[in-house]
């Protein structure tokens, strides 16, 4: 199904990103405005053909009628047999959602006025800090979310612990006072290994300082029993179902941190921005379609133009972990080898997803992006505003640099330009040659913008919600299954085998070569 597109692409290959703005009409039919945001993808090698031959791809694979069956509450998660409803987590006044029959909607409006009431009592308590301790999905959303809306944050600060490493819980707690701390644990199961390690660790630091541990942990799980043995009750423990991915999860309980922090009526502002962008994707047609077309641009540079990498380049300094949470969505989702018939993938799955705030990649990574020997195509984003009235010179500032960086890859400089700036600098002759190849520029570069009024918590709610409804229809487009993450299995059972073999209390005999010496280099140093 690919072969069209690929013949296409070859055909429009000798024309320019920059030519193809002689049609001057280019901008406004190569861009989207829906829930009071634009994305704007005219910078790009795309044309008509090839865009409407992308769309027939779209239309072919199914991608209307799966997106229909994840909100109908199929189990469209094959290979675990579950339905597939975080969206329902932010329905916030839309009907029924029905998952074998019975509609999950009075559970889930009952948890979330079950959150909104223990963060208001948090808020008006004595709490100054809460500690999420999760990994992965519990920990990554929450994170990034607190810091992009920490304008809106006026509750207890909230820190982020995730790595087993101990590192990262000793230097949380070493600034925090235990009798002000409030733990919020984030594990599905209650048993998750990196999680509760740091979780025993929070406990036994507050024994420690003689602080007596009830009444400091909250529990976001479906394992009461477990949660119970460690002392919670009942009202401070908040499952999920089944439904809910992790790295889908912060619509829901996973999210009580970030609640916490910047109180239900901002939350909710933040699951009513992803329930708009929920209802574009269901409502639009495929070619006006944000989601939609978002997914179809990344694919159009990844499986047809081969790029294999995509930066996120948000020119907003609160979205700095945005990178790396959408670089789990996407990368865990879609990164897969086989189809939904366990087939070998005949194209590329998801590419590597990476990325820092602008400007300061500026002035790092972009010397690649520019003048490296890969295309990287790049999504930038940036606010029409910031939050800091006082400073707009700043936030002019940003603005200008995002919208320079994205005119630059597209037209480069040539040759004979680079020689006139080497030329007025005083070169000459060979050197002039020379240095003047040291400052050309492709160009030709493909890039495409999502801006936005401002950061607020609606607006963080649409970005998130676009973001997921793109890793979706890319994932019917390739017939993968992107709501598991198989991939992650092998390496925690390895580890659970290693860890004896680590300490010193089991033989590392029928291990490899390689991880025999390194564990003996380990044992030595440890004496």
């Amino acid at each position: 199904m690919w072969d069209e597109v690929k013949r296409l692409a070859g055909a429009g290959a000798g024309k320019s990103i920059l030519a193809r703005f002689d049609n001057a009409n280019r901008a406004a039919e190569f861009s989207l405005n829906a829930a009071g945001m634009l994305f704007d993808y005219s910078k790009t090698q795309l044309d008509e053909q090839s865009r409407a031959a992308l769309l027939d791809i779209a239309r072919t694979t199914g991608v209307a009628e799966r997106r229909d069956a994840m909100f109908a509450g199929h189990a469209i998660n094959e290979t675990e047999g579950r339905a597939v409803l975080h969206t329902a987590l932010r329905n916030l006044d839309g009907g029924p959602v029905l998952v074998d029959g019975a509609d999950v909607m009075p559970e889930v409006r009952d948890t979330l006025d079950r959150m909104a009431k223990l963060a208001d009592d948090v808020r008006a308590g004595d709490v100054t800090d809460v500690v999420n301790i999760g990994i992965g999905g519990s920990d990554l959303g929450p994170a990034m979310a607190y810091l992009a809306l920490k304008p809106y944050a006026d509750g207890p600060r909230c820190h982020f612990v995730s790595n087993v490493d101990g590192a990262d819980i000793a230097d949380t707690l070493r600034t925090l006072d235990p009798e002000t701390t409030l733990f919020v644990v984030a594990s599905k199961t209650f048993t998750t290994i990196e999680t509760m390690t740091n979780a025993r660790t929070a406990k036994a630091w507050l024994d420690d300082k003689g602080v007596r541990h009830e009444g400091r942990f909250v529990a976001l799980s479906s394992n009461k029993e477990k949660a119970a043995e460690w002392g919670i009750s009942e009202d401070r423990v908040f499952g999920f179902a089944d439904w809910v991915g992790g790295r889908y999860s912060m619509w829901g309980p996973i999210g009580l941190s970030l609640m916490m922090a910047i109180g239900p009526k901002a939350f909710r502002s933040f699951l009513r921005g992803g329930q708009e962008m929920d209802r574009h994707f269901l409502s639009a047609p495929l070619h006006e379609n944000m989601p939609v077309l978002l997914a179809l641009v990344g694919m159009w540079h990844n499986q047809v133009m081969g790029h294999a990498t995509r930066a996120v380049l948000p020119y907003d300094n609160r979205l700095a972990r945005l990178p790396a949470y959408l670089q789990q969505l996407e990368m865990e989702s879609n990164g897969k080898g086989v189809s939904m018939d366990g087939r070998t993938l005949d194209v590329p799955s998801g590419p590597v997803v990476w990325g820092e705030p602008g400007t300061n990649g500026q002035h790092a990574f972009y010397q690649l992006i520019h003048q490296g020997t890969r295309v990287v195509p790049c999504e930038f984003m940036v606010a029409a505003t910031g939050h800091e009235p006082d400073l707009g010179h700043h936030h002019d500032l940003l603005v200008a640099n995002c919208l320079a960086q994205s005119e630059a890859l597209m037209r480069g400089r040539g040759l004979d330009e680079a020689r006139e700036i080497c030329a007025a600098k005083g070169f000459e002759g060979d050197e002039l040659e020379r240095q003047a190849r040291h400052r050309v520029f492709p160009g030709d570069r493909p890039s495409t913008t999502l801006i936005y009024p401002q950061l607020t918590p609606e607006i963080l709610g649409k970005i998130v919600a676009l973001y997921e409804h793109r890793v979706f229809v890319e994932g019917a487009i390739l017939n993968i299954n992107s709501f598991d993450q198989w991939g992650v299995e092998l390496g925690k059972e390895l580890a659970k085998s290693l860890e004896p073999v680590v300490t010193g209390d089991a033989p590392a005999g029928d291990k490899d070569g390689s991880t025999r010496q390194l564990v003996d280099y380990v044992l030595l140093y440890r004496g």
